[in-house]
């Protein structure tokens, strides 16, 4: 077993006319996400891959952001805890009481995708491809923010690397599945998605939607596998086959993900004079 790094969740703090101001290392993260995925995008723009002038930049991830928001608030509450909300429906806003979905999350980023793309004249799968290449180092950041704040952890097991989480009620050596879906969802995912575009680039054969389609098939298989390890949720448990809601999620995502690849491949147009290298 290795011990877990006890760090302190938040990196600093003081008081200010009786208010305490914090930056803790969860919000970090989503910083970094934030800052490392608009300098993706803008790097897609000028490699002539998402047709937007710089300027509007900030627009897209302003929609993108309520988009995830919405979606994960929605998703979470349809398909994770339905009776409760059903019973306490004043607490559906209540965000800051812990309750978001990835997948939720993803379809409501494709919805701003669609609403972003059409006031601007633009394929939808363009902007998709943006998001999704996006994503992945956010996705990353995310997770080390949740293996910071010992959430979200992974199934009891024997495995050399298990942790004891202090939030664990129970204190077993359990997975430390954060780290998992950080380093596949996350780093690797955006590796095969690099080496696949730049591959297609030099091939002159990347289709508009094509990256964004095989972000949703390469996430749904690396979560789906991933959640073998991670804790199902209390109220939920494992579902009919054995299987936990995210692996259910992440079929339909697999599926969604064949069809837009084939789809795109199929019919979509081919990026126009892509930049090489920049």
């Amino acid at each position: 077993m290795i011990q877990y790094p006890r760090i302190d969740p938040t990196i600093f703090s003081f008081d200010v006319g009786g208010f305490e101001v914090a930056l803790r290392w969860y919000a970090l993260m989503y910083i970094l996400g934030y800052l490392f995925g608009t300098q993706i995008v803008k790097r897609r723009v000028l490699r002539n891959l998402f047709i937007i002038k710089i300027e509007d930049l900030e627009n897209f991830v302003v929609h993108l952001i309520v988009g995830m928001l919405l979606g994960a608030r929605v998703f979470y509450v349809i398909f994770y805890h339905p009776s409760y909300y059903l019973e306490n429906p004043m607490d559906i806003p209540k965000i800051w009481m812990g309750g978001l979905s990835f997948h939720g999350a993803a379809v409501g980023m494709m919805v701003a995708c669609a609403r972003f793309a059409k006031t601007r004249g633009l394929p939808f799968y363009m902007a998709t491809d943006a998001l999704a290449y996006a994503s992945c180092l956010g996705l990353f950041f995310g997770r080390m923010g949740n293996f910071i704040n010992g959430e979200l952890f992974g199934r009891a097991s024997a495995v050399p690397w298990a942790m004891v989480f202090p939030t664990d009620p129970l204190q077993l050596p359990r997975h430390p599945s954060q780290l998992y879906q950080g380093l596949t969802e996350g780093l690797l995912l955006y590796l095969v998605l690099r080496i696949y575009q730049n591959w297609r680039i030099r091939r002159f054969s990347l289709h508009v939607g094509e990256v964004g389609g095989l972000f949703l098939l390469g996430y749904g298989v690396f979560r789906f596998l991933v959640e073998y390890t991670r804790q199902p949720d209390e109220q939920l448990g494992l579902l009919w086959g054995g299987f936990s809601m995210g692996q259910y999620l992440c079929f339909a995502m697999i599926l969604g993900g064949l069809g837009v690849l084939l789809h795109t491949i199929k019919f979509m147009p081919l990026y126009k004079d892509p930049k090489l290298k920049i």
